[in-house]
């Protein structure tokens, strides 16, 4: 992965400019994919793992009704969402960490006191590969995906499992 010689920030192999400072790192990036997956990952954009809808709640839903959502929609998150703009996320490790047998007890406070606030985020033509490497970076499994700033959908480190599997069973 190339570090950036500006800024030190450690990017993801074969992209042109840092993440972080926006400074050229194209000399730096000349690693070229060779197999049908790796050349996917860094062709494909995260649209094309066909993002769930997200499940939203504002921040003020209580917690009881939280985990509902996710246990009956079979889901591993949900968007905390406010006037149509992102302002959190909960997850099933937000509840088994923050909340773990406290549960019952916690469960008529509102989400916004348990919720990851300003999560990390991608759009829907962001490649793959960054999904990835933003996931592994940050140690997330679900990540919100935006358009116009708007969320319109969710990936999971599954979506990127399938993807794989899948281009390695077509090679």
């Amino acid at each position: 992965m190339p570090v950036c010689p500006d800024c030190g920030y450690d990017n993801i192999a074969g992209i042109d400019e840092c993440e972080k400072c926006g400074q050229s790192i194209t000399e730096l990036t000349n690693v070229k994919p060779t197999s049908p997956l790796a050349k996917g990952l860094v062709k494909d954009s995260i649209d094309s793992l066909s993002p769930r809808s997200p499940v939203a709640v504002s921040p003020e839903e209580s917690v009881g009704n939280v985990l509902n959502l996710l246990v009956n929609n079979h889901i591993g998150c949900v968007l905390v969402v406010e006037n149509d703009n992102l302002v959190g996320i909960f997850s099933e490790r937000d509840a088994l960490i923050q909340l773990n047998t406290e549960a019952t007890g916690l469960k008529q406070r509102p989400i916004k006191e348990f919720m990851t606030d300003s999560p990390s985020t991608l759009e829907g033509h962001d490649t793959i590969a960054f999904a990835v490497h933003k996931m592994s970076l940050g140690g997330y499994r679900h990540v919100p995906v935006l358009t116009d700033g708007k969320p319109t959908g969710v990936i999971s480190i599954r979506d990127v499992l399938r993807y794989a599997t899948e281009r390695q069973q077509s090679a």
